[in-house]
């Protein structure tokens, strides 16, 4: 059974003229040429409507809890730093809407690269100020998140950019939450079960779903020692 939906709040933004909602209703009425050229993950058109390329969601028509049709680029920061026992320690921030733990980022803007997207959300987020030119940097390549937000016509995509602060003797940087985030914080992160561990007996609180896999493929497991 086909599900159309579209949440409050994306009507709300959409009536508030909200930046990150397309003000279109009706999906066919964009014109996708340059929207598929500048994907990140190619998508097909079905009878004029974007169809999401990992699809089904549960939700056929209508854009679920996303303000955009069709995909969505987004940047997340990786950002990690090594104590003297050789612990990795990665940041997070709780996310302001409930969906859990999950990387600095958000929407990459018009004209901006994912690495100045990522520096910046880091920023707005945690308040933690990365220089590219300075800090070792890698951008890793584009990937389909399964954002719980997401339908078949509205979806995410994000280009993780790992920044690694290298090995602290003493204190890591100190992160606070901000704009999007309720907090930040630094975490143990020997492997993503460690991870998983940690946040749901400290804080009760468990992974974003669109992030578990990312973070499970980029926390290949450390072995030894333990976390201070």
């Amino acid at each position: 059974m086909t599900r159309t939906y579209t949440h409050p709040s994306v009507l709300a933004g959409i009536a508030a003229g909200a930046s990150w909602a397309d003000p279109t209703m009706d999906p066919t009425c964009i014109d996708w040429t340059a929207r598929r050229a500048t994907a990140a993950i190619p998508f097909p058109l079905v009878d004029g409507r974007p169809v999401n390329p990992y699809a089904p969601t549960g939700i056929r028509y209508g854009r679920n809890e996303l303000g955009h049709w069709g995909e969505q680029q987004c940047a997340d920061a990786i950002v990690t730093a090594t104590v003297r026992d050789g612990w990795r320690w990665i940041v997070l921030v709780e996310r302001a809407d409930g969906h859990g733990w999950a990387l600095p980022g958000g929407y990459v803007d018009p004209g901006e690269t994912p690495l100045n997207a990522a520096a910046r959300e880091l920023a707005e987020e945690t308040g933690l100020t990365v220089d590219p030119s300075r800090e070792p940097y890698e951008v890793l390549p584009a990937r389909y998140v399964p954002d719980p937000r997401a339908s078949d016509e509205a979806w995410m995509v994000t280009t993780p950019v790992r920044f690694d602060l290298g090995k602290h003797a003493g204190p890591r940087p100190d992160v606070t939450g901000s704009d999007d985030a309720r907090r930040a914080i630094w975490a143990p992160a020997a492997d993503f079960a460690y991870l998983a561990l940690f946040l749901d007996i400290c804080y009760g609180g468990q992974v974003f779903a669109a992030h578990r896999d990312l973070l499970a493929d980029i926390l290949t497991p450390l072995t030894g020692g333990h976390p201070s």
